[in-house]
């Protein structure tokens, strides 16, 4: 990785972490009124999206597995 290219993924990721405490304290100034009991715990939404984002990269990698075929699939089997 190039130097350049380093500097811009570390900026990328502070500026990631800045935003996300920032919503994690605009969420202690603001009462959201949900229809359910849990969506009101703080940092609900945090947990919640981490949680569906490593279910669909875990669900992602099982379908790679499903449905992988060998390196010879589309050779011709008359060779």
């Amino acid at each position: 990785m190039t130097q350049d290219k380093e500097i811009s993924v570390r900026k990328a990721w502070i500026t990631f972490l800045v935003l996300l405490a920032l919503t994690l304290l605009v969420e202690f100034a603001i009462k959201a009124k949900t229809p359910f009991e849990s969506s009101q715990w703080r940092g609900f939404g945090a947990v919640f999206g981490f949680l569906a984002c490593a279910a669909m990269v875990l669900t992602a990698k099982l379908l790679g597995y499903v449905l992988k075929r060998p390196e010879s699939y589309y050779e011709d089997s008359n060779d």
